[in-house]
């Protein structure tokens, strides 16, 4: 196949995946609304959620129009500088515009993914009044319409500027010049994860502290004026904000593989530059046939149809992998290549997400050790339950550190025994591999927005006071949601720990393709370990500010709700409607406010770093002291973002282990109102914040360092 042939399908396939999420978006809202009581709870979140995301938008519009600003102005003045020079013509204007067409596919990306799931959770609670199988189709193919979104709009936006950039002539600096639609996605992501993450957990530990715990009243009660808020919350933290992610993790892993590529040019050609492209198509593919094969019968575990969907897609992907292993990756020299090695590589990155989705299961799912422990510390009292929470957290980095080493190791192994000791060989294995694990990643991105769907639908159903029947239904798929969301976090660190490695890799290559000389990242050297211990102190700082934003953010929620309560008795009588707006106005300004800082910083460290030593130090220690912010600011924030990720999600299913009727006290059955719940419920409190904001900004922030620097390495370089 020629490279325009490759090219085209790649485009062909991405405008085919937006065809069937268009295809079954329509399904989803040409479904039955259900009571007009039902459609009033519904439009109140859709108003929240839309008029966040308008305002949370405007914000990152303008940081981002002041970052593409700063882009052009340090290209464009250093333009006759000759490690910039050499990038090619052009270089400054293509880099900003690269930048804000990442910026704005990954905002369009999210919004659309956000649009359908604000209209999917009403035709799923309507859907569960007749059929559980149909509500699990809703709500899946609701969260397939983003999943399919985010990664046909990766490859559209990558693969167009590639051709329009004249990548077909100028393959060598055309990836370079693309960095900035990575590192777009990547800006976008960061304040929209933030952004959405600070709102949700916000609401949700208002209105639980003051809803549960201090006036006795069920989650989603109508009474709860923060309870509108909360439910909106779920949509613009889990599918506007996980979409935004999984966008930058594949956009910046297909530039970062494709620059990889260029140093095997001599072996592969373009095959090697456009295999990413080629292979995430067919993932594509292979997750529009996954979802269209998700059912359950009425008395089955609907799990066990998205774990149906998840193995065919995974078993197609891979398929199509093979094939674009064997089309592409073929020696166009005389160099021996055993493809057999980088298919298995490829294989390896799939195995490492399945390994990642069963670690993360075990250590949240209440059916296992980890999380029984914790409800069995809730016996007595708060804080033994936060102590083993966090004993928990901390335990839980050992599995996932070693699958990354043993997955990174052998995929090095076999780009070695695939292509022998050319340089880059064992890297490209690694590249490989992340690829492979992130094949499926449409559809778990739709596993993800299932959980916010189901939990809304459950919300409208309790809201509007349907039957108990129909609530219990709702809630076997709010469970499964639950489980989603945890497992899909777990894929997200995986792949960002892998996509991580390999654009740290692509950035010491892209410096060696400037100056000609490979850099070795020596933290001996005082200015190499500042910059080290800067990248692992601004994990923890940033962590810090995000959860104290969550923090300032809810006070504000619970003085307003006991406001409410206080001012308006007829509240808790039933006889009065609470002001939800409100609630929802408050976080939303909050939310917005608070999530400037850290982004702010996350995006100045890296760069006051690299500026600082390169005109303080010798040589090229300004590029090796950000190679080291890079290095240890990853391996930090992957530890940290599990430790966040899984005791967040350990602590949330520990309370609902204690709610399920199966915890017992003294022979004796316990559940919601005892003091045991009430102990579990300020542990989720405090994991709220952890597992659904601080941990998933984590992985946004790994990548982002990496986009960065690859986009400025050249001002860091004498």
């Amino acid at each position: 196949m020629g490279v325009e042939a490759v090219l085209m399908v790649v485009l062909g396939i991405s405008v085919l995946a937006l065809a069937v999420a268009w295809v079954l978006a329509r399904q989803v809202l040409s479904a039955d609304t259900g009571k007009p009581e039902m459609q009033e709870i519904a439009a109140a979140i859709r108003e929240g959620a839309e008029a966040f995301l308008s305002r949370q938008y405007r914000t990152i519009g303008l940081l981002s129009a002041v970052a593409a600003v700063a882009i052009f102005a340090f290209y464009y003045l250093n333009r006759h500088v000759p490690n910039i020079a050499q990038m090619g013509e052009g270089t400054a204007w293509k880099v900003t515009v690269s930048f804000l067409t990442g910026a704005a596919c990954s905002a369009i990306a999210g919004y659309i993914g956000m649009f359908v799931s604000i209209r999917a959770n009403l035709r799923t609670a309507a859907a569960a009044m007749t059929s559980l199988n149909k509500a699990l189709q809703l709500a899946v193919r609701g969260g397939a319409v983003s999943g399919l979104t985010v990664v046909a709009m990766s490859l559209l936006g990558v693969g167009g500027l590639f051709v329009a950039f004249g990548g077909m002539t100028d393959y060598a600096h055309v990836p370079l010049q693309i960095v900035g639609f990575g590192f777009g996605a990547s800006f976008v992501a960061l304040f929209a994860q933030l952004g959405g993450g600070i709102y949700t957990k916000a609401a949700d530990v208002g209105a639980d502290l003051v809803g549960k715990v201090e006036a006795g009243i069920p989650e989603d009660d109508p009474r709860n004026p923060a309870v509108i808020a909360d439910l909106v919350g779920d949509n613009v933290g889990d599918c506007a904000g996980r979409g935004a992610d999984l966008f930058e993790s594949t956009a910046a892993e297909n530039i970062g593989a494709m620059i990889l590529g260029i140093a095997l040019y001599p072996v592969f050609g373009m095959g090697g530059i456009l295999f990413p492209l080629l292979a995430r198509a067919f993932g594509l593919v292979a997750t529009i046939v996954g979802v269209y094969t998700v059912k359950c019968r009425e008395d089955e575990d609907p799990m066990n149809g998205l774990n149906r969907g998840y193995l065919v897609t995974t078993v197609l992907a891979m398929a199509g992998f093979a094939v674009t292993v064997f089309l592409l990756l073929k020696p166009t020299s005389g160099q021996p290549v055993n493809q057999m090695y980088l298919l298995l590589a490829g294989v390896i990155g799939i195995m490492t997400a399945y390994a990642f989705v069963w670690i993360t299961q075990y250590y949240t799912e209440y059916k296992y050790r980890p999380v029984r422990e914790i409800a069995e510390a809730s016996k007595t009292g708060p804080a033994t339950n936060i102590i083993s929470g966090i004993a928990v957290g901390f335990e839980c980095t050992a599995a996932p550190v070693i699958v990354i080493s043993i997955a990174l190791l052998t995929s090095y192994w076999c780009g070695h025994l695939a292509l022998g000791d050319i340089p880059g060989a064992g890297l490209y294995g690694t590249a490989i591999a992340t690829m492979g694990m992130l094949a499926p990643c449409a559809y778990i991105l739709a596993m993800d927005t299932f959980g916010p769907i189901t939990d809304n639908a459950g919300g409208i159903i309790e809201m509007s006071k349907q039957p108990e029947a129909i609530r219990h239904k709702t809630d076997r798929l709010d469970a499964v949601g639950n489980t989603t969301k945890a497992l899909t976090k777990g894929y997200a660190i995986g792949s960002a720990a892998l996509a991580a490695f390999l654009l740290f890799s692509a950035y010491l290559d892209e410096v060696h393709k400037i100056t000609g000389a490979h850099m070795s990242v020596d933290l001996t050297k005082v200015p190499v370990f500042i910059g080290g211990l800067l990248g692992a102190t601004l994990v923890f700082v940033f962590s810090a500010l995000a959860i104290k934003a969550v923090g300032r953010a809810a006070q504000v929620v619970i003085n307003e709700v006991r406001r409410q309560f206080r001012e308006n008795p007829g509240i808790m009588a039933g006889t009065s409607k609470p002001d939800y707006r409100a609630c929802v106005d408050i976080v939303t300004a909050g939310a917005l406010r608070q999530m400037v800082l850290p982004g702010i910083l996350a995006v100045a460290t890296p760069v006051a770093v690299g500026f600082l030593f390169k005109y303080l130090g010798e040589g090229q220690m300004g590029a090796e002291a950000v190679a080291a912010l890079l290095m240890v600011g990853t391996i930090a924030g992957i530890l940290l973002a599990t430790v966040l990720n899984n005791a967040g999600g350990a602590w949330d299913n520990a309370k609902k282990y204690i709610e399920s009727g199966l915890f017992m006290v003294d022979g004796v059955v316990v559940g919601k109102k005892s003091e045991p719940h009430k102990a579990a419920v300020v542990g989720d409190t405090v994991g709220d914040p952890f597992k659904d904001t601080a941990g998933p900004s984590l992985h946004v922030l790994i990548k982002l360092l990496s986009t960065i620097t690859l986009v400025l390495a050249p001002l860091f370089i004498v």
